[in-house]
């Protein structure tokens, strides 16, 4: 949801929250507000609700038709119906050509920002526009379905209402009988099925079922960002679909799950907890009736693993009703956060979580009851995203449901803005608060090589060159070799001094064993340091282009052979030659320390940022006299890249990356 579109949203919520129906229940107020809200088109919604009072006479639907309208005034639609569906027309004529995929992206992007650029921006509250015939055709549907398959026959009601009622599955979805055209695009596999079959009768095996379907019939390619144009939320576009954000085919995967009656719905987080993006992922409620995640999107296999290796701040499922304690929040709050409304929260039911009270400064004086939970992150320099909210009780800023192993700040409002209310602290698996203390008293020399922590795929990677050896000689296919230097360490510097006994025409890294090549870049200097540029030359099974890869200057192509062993890349200097020096960069995310970057590190001081220096690499290391240990950290790399993150120097010199 856009920053414009979430404003709508809270602009149209002030009105609701102001209303006060006395002597009405809750769900009461919501209805009379919805039907309000609905001005000139209350007579649609008020048509359903005599519908299943006078016509089709079932409770159930009724209870369903008031839970769909009472919750309607916060979800939206595009205000300019012709104008949408002319996009999605349009839309259709590129996803069905037969051009290439990039070119249909690119054209997408295109008229998104050209013919109907802004219509992101014209948005209307769904009880203005929803009509009484597309309600209760939804309502029926799902009905139908909850009540006529064998895998849903079992689902509660409020499974029900929750997983397969909902009319849309995202925002600015089309009204169009989406139900029915995703049921006849992927339900060819699971209708052949015999009547009597065991694995039709269960929500993973006809959700399976259903899922290879749709990735034999749309092969989904993820390459474009839905944020660089209009969401394609047509059924006849989403049917159509050939490459997306996870996102794209996450809302396809539970559009079509519910359409066949499988309790399916969107969970994500909005941040990773050591990252600076978020991630969406597709659920469902298994034949026990647990909580079964799949990882990615409509690509990985149902149930299929879940980050099992990432730290997760909160997890919150999309849903189509209401959050009452932000409604609540939002009454009473003095400064407000543009939290979703539809967000729930549902981390505890993915993790260990920890309920927490965090020490609040002493001086500090806040404006409101309310306290914010932050993480950090780096876009444009070490920031805070506010990840949820609480309340100061005896002092202390209490929050609930936290997830474990990672680092915070509680912030709160001043009045003016929010800002840092206590010492940043850790959230320890076992549940304990430790506290980051910034103290001036203790500092020490330090060596800095990365600005971000070592994911557990670089470790692996960086390992393979573990017994790698640098070999000249003076025949191309390296007969009697002779190997100058072993790579016994992954901590080795910029530039590997080598001693040969003379000069030789051939140079070559050659690859441990099992590693399949895995270089990123390798660079050999003459006696003078300067870089040496020659023919560059490999084992026979490398090729061309693995060996530029490895010459190309990028550190995030490798030089990597589809065999583990035998491989080896090197140059041949034309003439006996001393190499002086070798540098060997092995496959990594190249977030390193390189030389020629410029670099400034930052220490948190307790109340901000402080600079310790900038400072230009001259090698894969930086040097700092006299840093302060043990509070928070920061490396900025003002030259490229994105990733970085907070680290903890301890007293023994050892990192912790936060």
């Amino acid at each position: 949801m856009n920053t414009l579109f979430r404003k709508t949203c809270e602009s149209l919520f002030v009105s609701l929250l102001l209303v006060v129906f006395s002597g009405c229940s809750e769900d009461t107020v919501y209805l009379h507000y919805a039907l309000k809200a609905a001005g000139e088109n209350k007579s649609e919604l008020k048509a359903v609700l005599k519908h299943y009072r006078t016509v089709d006479k079932d409770p159930e639907k009724l209870k369903a038709a008031k839970y769909l309208i009472a919750n309607m005034p916060g979800h939206y639609s595009y205000a300019d119906t012709a104008k949408a569906n002319r996009f999605y027309a349009v839309a259709y004529d590129v996803l069905t050509s037969d051009r290439d995929m990039f070119w249909k992206r690119d054209t997408i992007q295109k008229i998104s920002f050209g013919e109907f650029g802004g219509m992101g921006r014209n948005i209307v509250s769904d009880v203005k526009v929803m009509t009484a015939d597309y309600l209760i055709y939804s309502i029926d549907h799902a009905f139908t379905q909850w009540r006529t398959r064998p895998w849903a026959k079992d689902l509660s009601y409020e499974e029900f209402r929750d997983y397969l009622l909902p009319y849309k599955v995202a925002e600015l979805q089309k009204f169009d009988h989406w139900r029915d055209t995703l049921v006849a695009h992927f339900s060819d596999s699971i209708n052949r099925l015999p009547v009597g079959d065991d694995q039709c009768r269960t929500i993973y095996g006809a959700l399976e079922i259903v899922r290879n379907e749709m990735v034999w019939k749309i092969w989904p390619n993820i390459i474009w960002e839905t944020s660089n144009g209009c969401p394609l939320l047509s059924a006849e576009t989403m049917v159509n679909i050939k490459f997306g954000a996870c996102s794209d085919y996450v809302t396809l995967a539970v559009a079509t799950f519910r359409s066949l009656g499988l309790p399916a719905f969107v969970d994500d987080v909005p941040f990773w907890g050591r990252g600076n993006q978020g991630h969406t992922w597709y659920a469902f409620i298994s034949d026990n009736g647990i909580l079964t995640p799949t990882e990615e999107d409509v690509t990985t296999s149902a149930g299929w693993g879940f980050f099992p290796y990432e730290r997760f701040p909160k997890v919150f499922r999309i849903s189509y009703s209401m959050d009452k304690e932000i409604l609540k929040y939002r009454r009473t709050a003095k400064f407000v956060y543009p939290f979703d409304f539809f967000k729930h929260d549902v981390t505890d039911l993915y993790f260990r979580t920890s309920d927490v009270q965090i020490k609040i400064k002493e001086g500090v004086k806040l404006k409101d009851k309310y306290v914010y939970i932050a993480s950090f992150n780096n876009n444009s320099g070490p920031k805070m995203n506010v990840i949820d909210f609480g309340r100061v009780r005896h002092g202390m800023a209490c929050f609930e449901k936290m997830g474990r192993e990672l680092l915070y700040i509680a912030l709160g409002f001043d009045g003016t803005e929010l800002v840092p209310i206590s010492d940043p602290f850790i959230i320890h698996k076992d549940g304990s608060v430790e506290y980051i203390k910034y103290d001036d008293s203790q500092s020490r020399k330090v060596e800095i090589r990365r600005k971000y922590y070592e994911s557990y795929n670089v470790v692996t990677q960086r390992r393979k060159i573990l017994g790698a050896r640098i070999q000249c000689s003076d025949n191309r296919d390296f007969r009697n070799a002779v190997t100058i230097y072993t790579i016994e360490t992954t901590v080795i510097p910029n530039r590997i001094k080598l001693d040969a006994p003379r000069p030789y025409r051939y140079w070559r890294y050659m690859s441990p064993d099992g590693s399949w090549g895995n270089l990123a870049e390798i660079a050999w200097y003459d006696e003078k340091g300067e870089k040496l540029s020659r023919k560059g030359i490999a084992n026979a099974e490398a090729g061309q282009d693995a060996i530029e890869r490895a010459y190309d200057g990028n550190l995030l192509s490798n030089f990597e052979i589809n065999q583990p062993d035998g491989n080896w890349i090197g140059m041949d200097m034309g003439e006996p030659t001393i190499v002086s020096s070798v540098m060997v960069v092995p496959r990594s995310d190249d977030n390193d320390v390189f030389p020629g970057n410029e670099y400034e590190l930052l220490y948190w001081d307790g109340d901000d940022w402080i600079s310790a220096g900038y400072q230009v690499a001259s090698d894969n290391v930086l040097k700092y006299d006299d840093i302060p240990i043990k509070c928070l950290m920061w490396l900025r790399n003002y030259t490229r890249g994105r990733d970085e993150r907070p680290f903890i120097i301890k007293e023994n010199g050892d990192f912790g990356w936060w």
